[in-house]
C-alpha cells in the first residue's frame, strides 16, 4: 500500500490488520450501514498486476479463461487463470487503462505467485508484467446513494454491469447496480476519499467481501487453488469463461465440462446460523454422499444478520437433496439463498 494512503487512512480512523483495513473503530456501525447506506471501502487488500507492450492482448489471450479482446478502457472483465487440468489457479478483475495497460486485479497473497507463473510463459513477446499495487489507490463504493454520488465526480456513469468510465486523474468501473470501483492516481486519493465519506459510511475489508459473497463473485485463494474448474463456482455465468476463443491452459478440460455435461458442482449462496466462522476450504457434508465430502465453502463472511453468508462449491445432487452440512455430517446447516443472477 503507497504509504502516504496508508496514513491518509489512519488519520481517517482506520484499523489495520497486516495492513488491511479491517474496519474504522465502530464494526457494529458498519455492519448497520451495509444494509441501509452507502459504504465505502479502500480496496488495497487486492493486489494488482500489471501487463503492458505490443503483444499483451495476444498474450493474456492464450493464458485467461475470458476473451480479453473485448476487454477496453470502457469494459472490464472477470477472467481466470487455470492449470492444464483445468482448475482455477486464481481468479480477477481485469480492466484497461486509457494508456493500454491491462491491469488484473486479486487477493494480495496470490498477486506474487500468480505474476511469477504468467511471466513464465512470456518468453519473446514483447510483455512486461509487474507489480502496479501503488500505481493506483482503488476505492469500493456500494449501496442506494453510490451512483448520484459518483455523478459529482464523473460527467458521465457507465450503464451497465462491467462497464467503465474514465477521466484524467481516475476510472470507474460499475461492478453492479449499486457497487463500484474506483481507481484513482494516489495523488489525488485523499481529496476524492474525503469527498466521499461526506456522503457514506466507511467500513472495514469484512464488509466488502460480504458484498462481493452476496453479489455471487466467488474469489479463489491460497486455500481453494486447483479445487475448481471455473464452472464450478459459476464463473461462465458472469463473463469469466468464453467457450468460443482459442486455446489458453486447461481448455479442453474446461470445454469438455461445459458441452458434455460432466459438471457434478455448481456454487450456491447459503447462510450458516452459526457463531464460528467457516473458511475458505472447509468441507460440506450431506447424507446423500455416504461420509464423503459433497462440498467445499469457496468464501465466508460475517453476515449482517448474525451467522456467516458464504459462497459454496456444491453436489448438484446434494444441493436438490439437501440438507447440507458445515465440518461434519451433523454441522450447522447452511440455508439455501437465491443467487442475483
Amino acid at each position: 500500500m503507497n504509504e502516504f494512503w496508508h496514513n491518509h487512512l489512519r488519520a481517517c480512523g482506520a484499523i489495520f490488520e497486516h495492513r488491511h483495513v479491517a474496519h474504522f473503530g465502530a464494526l457494529d456501525r458498519e455492519w448497520a450501514a451495509v444494509k441501509t447506506d452507502t459504504v465505502l471501502s479502500d480496496l488495497s487488500h487486492l493486489g494488482l498486476i500489471g501487463f503492458s507492450g505490443d503483444d499483451t492482448q495476444t498474450f493474456l489471450q492464450g493464458q485467461l479463461t475470458s476473451d480479453v479482446r473485448q476487454v477496453t478502457p470502457n469494459h472490464a472483465q472477470y477472467s481466470s487463470h487455470c492449470t492444464p487440468k483445468g482448475r482455477m489457479l486464481a481468479n480477477f478483475l481485469l480492466w484497461q487503462n486509457v494508456g493500454g495497460d491491462y491491469l488484473m486485479q486479486l487477493p494480495a497473497e496470490l498477486q506474487a505467485s500468480t505474476q511469477k507463473r504468467l511471466g513464465m510463459f512470456v518468453l519473446r513477446s514483447k510483455v512486461k508484467v509487474r507489480d502496479a499495487g501503488n500505481e493506483l489507490v482503488r476505492i469500493g463504493l456500494a449501496g442506494s446513494g453510490a451512483e448520484a454520488l459518483l455523478q459529482k465526480h464523473f460527467p458521465t456513469l457507465p450503464h451497465d454491469p462491467m462497464g467503465a468510465t474514465n477521466t484524467d486523474s481516475m476510472s470507474l468501473i460499475r461492478l453492479s447496480a449499486e457497487r463500484f470501483q474506483i481507481n484513482v492516481q494516489p495523488e489525488h486519493a485523499a481529496a476524492l476519499w474525503d469527498a466521499l465519506k461526506q456522503s457514506s459510511t466507511p467500513v472495514g475489508v469484512g464488509v466488502w467481501q460480504w458484498l462481493e459473497i452476496r453479489a455471487g463473485i466467488p474469489t479463489i485463494t491460497a486455500a481453494t487453488q486447483e479445487q475448481f474448474v471455473p464452472q464450478m463456482v459459476n464463473y461462465e455465468r458472469i463473463g469469466g469463461v468464453n467457450f468460443k476463443k482459442g486455446c489458453y491452459p486447461g481448455q479442453e478440460i474446461v470445454a469438455r465440462t461445459q458441452y458434455l455435461g460432466k459438471l457434478k458442482r455448481h456454487m450456491c449462496l447459503a447462510h450458516i446460523a452459526t457463531p464460528d466462522a467457516p473458511v475458505a476450504g472447509d468441507e460440506l457434508y450431506s447424507a446423500d454422499m455416504e461420509g464423503q465430502a459433497s462440498g467445499m465453502i469457496v468464501n465466508a463472511e460475517r453476515s449482517p444478520d448474525d451467522g456467516f453468508d458464504v459462497l459454496a462449491a456444491i453436489q448438484i445432487s446434494s444441493a436438490e437433496a439437501g440438507p447440507v452440512h458445515w465440518k461434519t455430517s451433523d454441522g450447522p446447516a447452511l440455508e439455501l439463498l437465491p443467487l442475483p443472477y
